[in-house]
């Protein structure tokens, strides 16, 4: 009896020994459980994996888009790769009329020659639109300059194509603004006249590029209060004028120190070899290293004005 008494105890003490392991086998594996899947992440840790991504993105697209204006500058023979303009302005600054440049009429477009920025920017503009050189196409938009036209209508009307194609380049910054109909000299014409010439150009600006134009300006720097006049009766809300002009040999400076100053506003023609010392691409060329070499860079007008 004492011996089946023994023998019962130690028959019930493996058995709790056995329940006691497979408790804490099933303890294990439910303390287990959690470490084979990962909790979720925060929405703000998704937020901030996305932003960074994001940053990670635009890095690397600034890095490529500089590595391929340097070889861009290469292939066109320029001395140093274009500066990159700086981010424009939150809220664009005032433009008033140049002193010495006023008419006696009051709430007229401004009249400029300078935009007022303390950033080492200029603006590059282009009139007229006698000649329609595809490498000047191709140049720019491989080299990333923003650039403002002035058209003239009795010159581009042969190929607007050509300038609807520029207009496409809006990645480079490329906008088309009012040059007139026909290139007169606007103080010598009646105010219908200059009305005709003025808003005619902006009516054509708008059937061909889709827009009217909020720039305008007079052929050869030229102008009354009969101009302006006219111009804002059709929309145009600026006159920007120039501080230094550009040629494939040579750059001439309004201002006394023949220098450029930030926010200048640079003039240039669309023309060939039959009017000047080289084509567009060397214009472009000549321009581009003075500015460059001076610590500026060419930003877009019409994000400042």
């Amino acid at each position: 009896m004492a011996r089946g008494a023994h023998r019962s105890r130690r028959t019930l003490g493996a058995a709790l020994a056995v329940a006691a392991l497979a408790s804490a086998a099933t303890a294990c594996a439910g303390s287990a459980e959690p470490e084979r899947s990962a909790p979720a992440p925060a929405a703000g840790q998704k937020a901030q994996g996305a932003a960074s991504a994001a940053l990670s993105a635009y890095a690397e697209k600034v890095r490529a888009q500089r590595a391929a204006r340097v070889l861009a500058a290469r292939k066109w023979g320029l001395a140093k790769p274009p500066l990159d303009a700086p981010a424009p302005p939150a809220v664009k600054p005032k433009i008033t009329t140049r002193k010495g440049f006023e008419t006696d009429g009051e709430g007229l477009p401004p009249v400029f020659t300078t935009v007022p920025t303390k950033q080492k920017v200029v603006f590059l503009t282009i009139d007229d639109g006698a000649e329609k050189d595809p490498q000047l196409l191709k140049m720019m938009t491989e080299l990333r300059i923003p650039y403002s036209a002035f058209l003239s209508n009795y010159l581009v009307k042969d190929d607007y194509g050509y300038f609807a194609r520029m207009q496409k380049s809006e990645e480079s910054g490329v906008s088309l603004h009012n040059h007139t109909l026909n290139h007169r000299y606007m103080p010598g014409l009646s105010y219908s006249e200059q009305k005709r010439e003025i808003c005619g150009m902006q009516d054509i600006m708008e059937k061909r590029f889709g827009k009217r134009p909020p720039l305008f300006r007079p052929p050869y720097g030229n102008y009354n209060e009969d101009t302006l006049r006219a111009a804002k009766s059709c929309g145009v809300k600026a006159v920007p004028l120039w501080s230094a002009e550009a040629f494939p040999d040579h750059m001439e400076w309004r201002e006394w120190d023949r220098d450029l100053h930030p926010g200048d506003i640079v003039l240039t023609h669309f023309r060939g070899k039959e009017d000047w010392k080289g084509t567009m691409p060397d214009m472009i060329r000549r321009v581009m290293n003075v500015i460059t070499s001076k610590g500026y860079a060419v930003a877009k007008l019409e994000d400042y004005v």
